[in-house]
């Protein structure tokens, strides 16, 4: 069964890491404490006082002053793993933890999940191939010396940085090292932990490249898991939940989100709020239960994004180089179908098509399957017909042999609806104006990833008003851009008034256009 060793770094609040520490221990697993030293030093003796007599809590033999991006904090964790290796020698997996993270799952559970594989858990992607750094330095990190703390010592950070940068004094990075990079918050495996000890006692060559990279503890254990464990043997993830903000900083928790918490398919969350009493109290006696059942949602993420973003109205970039002048000018006419609800929409082409003339794709821009024809390639993937939107249209203008188009948007894209009734060509929209009804807002709210089958019915019930307000605004905000040439059908309007509408629109023969009105079943869910 695992035994776990929990690394703990730390740097405040002695009460609550006497508590944190006293209740991972009571469940028959281990602490090992690194206490910061720049801390003071009173702090540090009042959670010796209380917590050096137990059994199952040892402390790093030295120190460490921790600087945040510094090689300190590589330094301070490799202390807690020394310490905790040689005085729990029962320990199966080293778990990292910060003095603000909470179980949101019992032990019970835990080693349940550390059982069922005998695997390592730590994020870790490819330095250079992956996006995980959002702004800031990448390659520059590496290949210069970093002597000196950003935060603390800027101006000599930079002085440094930059002359390196001027007498162009990179380094090489070591050749048998693929830098990995990934979140600090990890659990090991005994062997894997004992195997990266004695890889920094051989390779004092890495161990001097290391010391001087900047925020090394991003990439120091996710490069050498990588380089010491074979990868079938590595899940890369973390089991500790964060978010991030846009701003790069991670969100902070409060008494509210204990249910969510729990859904999360993560053991342990941060960052949880200094005055969130009542949920470190709930979380508190969490981790010792027994015969709980947790079920696994994993919205959270998902949620976040969604309710961050609401209220916010995209802006487009400035264009870009290749699409200044290549507008849509001349008598070409683009008859844009705008609805939230896809399969509407798509039945509406579908009866163009049918009925008409008028050639029709549908949502081209979102969905590789767009009924469209063969472009020599251009067509196969959404990712192809986003670079080139105007060029796409005037391929398909010259592919169908007419200057009219219909294509279908979503309302959600209304940067893009702006840009292209600002065309200089002819360009009409026909707005498809929703019904949303209870059952329709459950299927959008799990297409979009905010529920998912284990997500409990009452979390969706509190989002249905919040999604219906968000469509909502949506309607009212394409509409508040009073374009020219703006239509609207809806089921309530009936058969004859939509006819006279998609007359209007399409420019075609009143019966024609009642035709493709009466099309059976054209509003149903």
């Amino acid at each position: 069964m695992a035994k776990i060793a929990f690394i703990l770094l730390a740097h405040k609040d002695v009460e609550g890491l006497i508590a944190q520490a006293r209740r991972l221990s009571e469940t028959g697993d281990y602490v090992a404490i690194h206490f910061d030293a720049r801390a003071p030093f009173a702090d540090y003796l009042r959670l010796r006082e209380a917590l050096e007599h137990h059994p199952n809590i040892t402390f790093a033999k030295r120190r460490v002053k921790c600087g945040w991006g510094a090689w300190s904090l590589v330094e301070a964790t490799l202390e807690a793993v020394r310490i905790a290796v040689d005085s729990f020698p029962a320990a199966t997996h080293f778990y990292m933890l910060s003095g603000d993270c909470m179980p949101i799952k019992s032990a019970e559970f835990a080693r349940d999940l550390l059982d069922a594989e005998d695997v390592d858990y730590i994020e870790s992607v490819d330095f250079f191939g992956s996006d995980w750094i959002k702004t800031g330095m990448k390659e520059d990190r590496l290949i210069y010396r970093h002597w000196f703390n950003e935060r603390s010592q800027p101006r000599r950070f930079y002085a440094s940085y930059n002359i390196q940068k001027r007498l162009g004094l990179t380094r090489r990075i070591p050749d048998d090292l693929q830098i990995m990079i990934g979140s600090q918050w990890w659990c090991l495996r005994r062997e894997t932990v004992e195997k990266i000890l004695d890889f920094c006692r051989d390779r004092r060559d890495v161990m001097r490249f290391f010391r001087t990279t900047w925020i090394p503890d991003e990439i120091f254990f996710q490069t050498l898991v990588r380089h010491l464990v074979p990868r079938r043997e590595i899940r890369s993830r973390t089991l500790t939940y964060l978010i991030f903000t846009d701003y790069g900083m991670p969100v902070v928790f409060h008494n509210d989100h204990y249910e969510m918490l729990l859904r999360q398919d993560y053991l342990f969350a941060r960052k949880i709020s200094p005055e969130a009493q009542e949920l470190k109290s709930r979380l508190g006696v969490l981790w010792q239960a027994q015969g709980l059942h947790f079920a696994i949602s994993g919205e959270g993420k998902s949620l976040f994004r969604f309710l961050t973003a609401r209220g916010r109205v995209g802006q487009r970039f400035a264009p870009r180089f290749w699409e200044m002048d290549s507008g849509l000018a001349g008598k070409a006419q683009l008859l844009i179908v705008v609805a939230k609800k896809w399969h509407v929409a798509k039945r509406l082409t579908a009866a163009i098509r049918g009925h008409s003339d008028v050639p029709a794709v549908d949502y081209l821009f979102n969905e590789r399957d767009a009924h469209l024809p063969d472009l020599g390639g251009v067509e196969k993937t959404v990712a192809k017909r986003e670079r080139h939107r105007r060029a796409l249209i005037r391929l398909l203008h010259a592919e169908y042999e007419d200057h009219r188009l219909v294509i279908c948007l979503d309302p959600s894209a209304l940067d893009l609806i702006q840009d292209l009734t600002s065309d200089r060509g002819v360009t009409r929209v026909l707005f498809i104006e929703p019904d949303f009804d209870d059952a329709y807002l459950r299927g959008h709210i799990g297409r979009v990833g905010l529920a998912n089958p284990s997500t409990p019915p009452q979390v969706v019930e509190r989002l249905l008003p919040i999604v219906r307000n968000d469509l909502d605004q949506e309607s009212a905000r394409l509409r508040d851009l009073h374009l020219r040439g703006y239509h609207e059908i809806s089921e309530a309007a009936g058969v004859e008034a939509n006819a006279r509408v998609l007359a209007a629109f399409l420019h075609v023969e009143e019966d024609t256009a009642r035709q493709i009105a009466a099309t059976p079943y054209l509003f149903a869910d």
